[in-house]
């Protein structure tokens, strides 16, 4: 395979400068180029005789230059050639802006296949800057499906697709059959050659889509036994068993029951615990479904058989809210409780890591700074992050390292679905808490624009007078020369709303700038009643707890996720008191309020992730190098997911009969699981 690993400045027409604006696509060899799959294509199949041209259609015309193209200079920097070309039933003129080599490329009498979108008028069609090539010429750019590539400056659509070409002609016979004969039979898929050379120029409709099938299964497959293949590298026997732990006084201690699917959450934890191999469990599970309970459940067990935990928050507020109320719970059951996050102070620091250290703290929660270097626990056991996608996977893989192969379970209120869960989180067990704690509130939700805005701020004096409190949430801190018209900042606005809109109304700020004391200090206040309407950024998307809190107003509502606007909302709506949410409309445009009004029309978290998921894909829904995924070269999460499951199927079933891809015919699989798991050493979970 010595001509894969060639570099792309030695194909013709290629050469030093220009491989370094394909290196800005993160193509180097030839194998990265002809795996540069296309990101779209442009059907140019269709000819048309120019007296059936249809204005505003995009086809191929085959036509005769009738003169000499004419060449006029309308100022500096800009030319216009034009031509007239005709065919047995009629006449076309095609325009050329700035592209006077034209008028000595188009040849009186010969004949070409041009392809554009039609315009001008009836009797007259035009094509402006159409692409061109001789008739005598074997299609390149017109009569065929042609590829679109993502593009960076100094390359083109053109040099793109010689280079590929020449790339399949120089190593087409090198590429790797990566999938077992039996399972391209089994599946009815076509061969390495026939689809690498369809995905790229395809013959028909019907050969890219077996190129695209067979391709998209290649990559979820190899994925797919990549993660169990680490999963099972990765699995040693735990130290820490936690066996036979009475869960009585838990339960007991407990101000509610717990409903049925936390109950068998927590089994599941138990369950896992008590094995011989370390928990890897994520537990997944709506806003307000009572995740929390589940995780002090699973500390209590731990500490309870002699261990430690560490529960690890994304936000100081999130982290100090978990400390107030997991204390509460368990310290008078006799488990001693500590907080470490970067806003306490050095001395209090020390003192805590000391006792980690001494085992006098049993369960500590904190944010990052539980990964700090100078951290150590006598008996880590458990491992316990909250909101796993705002964690980088290094940051989870950091706690980890500070135990010997404790126990790891991670929570999250992002639903996504379950096959994409086996994928996203590593091949985590996965447990689903699918029920809501009895007596959450159904929040009703609209969309409105600025002609509603007084009668918004009438309904926030309403319920600030019945003794409700009001969250705003701005997608940005301050103002700058940067952001777009309209945007709202917490600063600007609060102030506004203060001093001109609600001046007899306690309003406060907060967001993610400020110190750890001036943010805990206005939510401790805002959480005891003392403020009437929080202005804050997304730095109150995950965790808080206000069950007074009856109205979430979100300002600029297309600049978030559904995902992110689900957490949001899932702010209000946790007390007795009738809830409600209201998305303001920003400059998305038409595309931004449809997606908005389905997001207004449900409660269910999966149904608004699984369609954040397919408009933003798991890059933008995850956070950025956040959610353990490999970047795919074809394969969507968002589109594939049916696939995903065969392929996940059909890898269970090879390594169930081969583990340690031994055996000859999966020598080239075992070779591509390998290379996958060196290229995103560091990345996956």
């Amino acid at each position: 395979m010595e001509k894969l690993d060639t570099g792309v400045q030695f194909i013709k027409g290629v050469g030093e400068e220009r491989a370094k604006a394909f290196l800005k696509l993160g193509i180097v060899t030839l194998r990265d180029l002809v795996m540069n799959f296309p990101r779209a294509y442009d059907d140019r199949t269709a000819v048309r005789d120019i007296s059936h041209l249809q204005f505003g259609e995009k086809c191929c015309v085959s036509a005769t230059v009738a003169a000499p193209p004419r060449l006029s200079r309308i100022r500096k920097g800009l030319d216009i050639t034009k031509a007239v070309v005709v065919d047995a039933a009629g006449r076309m003129t095609v325009t050329f802006f700035n592209q006077s080599y034209v008028k000595n490329a188009l040849i009186p009498g010969e004949s070409y296949i041009f392809f554009g979108l039609v315009g001008g008028r009836i009797g007259a069609p035009e094509m402006t800057n159409p692409v061109f090539e001789k008739e005598t010429n074997l299609p390149v750019t017109t009569r065929r499906i042609v590829p679109v590539y993502r593009m960076t400056a100094g390359l083109t659509q053109r040099a793109m697709m010689n280079a590929v070409r020449q790339g399949l002609e120089a190593c087409g016979e090198e590429l790797p059959e990566r999938l077992p004969r039996e399972v391209r039979e089994r599946y009815h898929l076509a061969q390495t050659r026939f689809s690498y050379e369809n995905i790229h120029f395809p013959r028909d409709l019907e050969s890219l889509e077996l190129a695209r099938r067979r391709l998209i299964f290649e990559e979820l497959f190899v994925l797919s036994c990549t993660l169990s293949f680490m999963r099972t590298r990765q699995l040693k026997k735990s130290p820490y068993r936690v066996k036979n732990v009475d869960m009585g006084d838990f339960y007991r201690a407990l101000p509610f029951a717990l409903t049925g699917a936390q109950r068998r959450a927590v089994d599941d934890i138990l369950r896992d615990m008590a094995g011989d191999a370390p928990m890897s469990r994520l537990v997944q599970g709506d806003v307000g479904s009572g995740k929390t309970a589940v995780a002090a459940a699973a500390a209590f067990a731990a500490v309870r058989a002699g261990y430690q935990a560490a529960f690890m928050a994304p936000t100081e507020i999130l982290a100090e809210q978990h400390f107030k109320s997991l204390s509460a719970l368990l310290e008078p059951l006799g488990i001693r409780v500590a907080l470490l996050t970067g806003g306490l102070t050095l001395k209090t620091k020390r003192e805590t890591q000391a006792a980690l250290k001494n085992g006098e703290a049993d369960l500590v929660i904190g944010t990052h700074a539980l990964i700090s270097g100078s951290v150590e626990f006598r008996k880590l056991a458990l491992i316990i992050a909250d909101e796993q996608h705002r964690f980088g996977v290094q940051q989870r893989a950091a706690l980890t390292d500070k135990g010997d192969t404790p126990h790891v379970l991670v929570m999250s209120a992002t639903p996504i679905p379950r096959t994409l869960a086996l994928i996203v989180y590593g091949d985590l067990d996965v447990s689903v808490i699918n029920e809501l704690p009895p007596g959450r509130q159904t929040i009703d939700t609209f969309l409105v624009g600025e002609n509603m805005r007084q009668r918004i701020y009438n309904f926030i004096r309403r319920l600030a007078s019945e003794g409700r409190q009001v969250f705003i949430v701005c997608p940005a801190v301050e103002e700058t020369e940067e952001s777009p018209d309209g945007l709202k900042s917490v600063k600007e606005y609060a102030k506004e709303l203060s001093e001109k809109v609600f001046p007899d109304l306690r309003v406060a700020l907060v967001h993610g700038k400020m110190k750890a004391k001036e943010k805990n200090d206005v939510m401790e206040a805002f959480t005891a009643g003392n403020i009437h309407i929080l202005v804050a950024t997304t730095v109150i998307e995950v965790g808080v707890d206000v069950p007074n809190a009856a109205l979430m107003v979100v300002e600029n509502a297309d600049r978030f996720g559904l995902s992110q606007l689900h957490q949001l909302r899932g702010r209000v709506g946790r007390g007795a008191h009738k809830s409600y949410c209201v998305l303001f409309e920003g400059g998305g445009g038409e595309v931004a309020r449809e997606r908005m009004r389905a997001f207004c029309k449900t409660n269910d978290g999966f149904k608004i992730a699984e369609e954040d998921l397919k408009l933003r894909g798991p890059g933008d829904f995850f956070g950025s190098r956040q959610s353990g995924l490999p970047d795919m070269q074809i394969a969507s999460f968002a589109s594939d997911m049916d696939m995903l499951k065969t392929a996940q199927s059909a890898a269970r079933e090879l390594l169930d009969a081969d583990p340690e891809l031994r055996r000859p015919e999966n020598a080239v699989l075992r070779e591509s699981v390998e290379r996958l798991l060196e290229k995103n050493k560091g990345t996956f979970n």
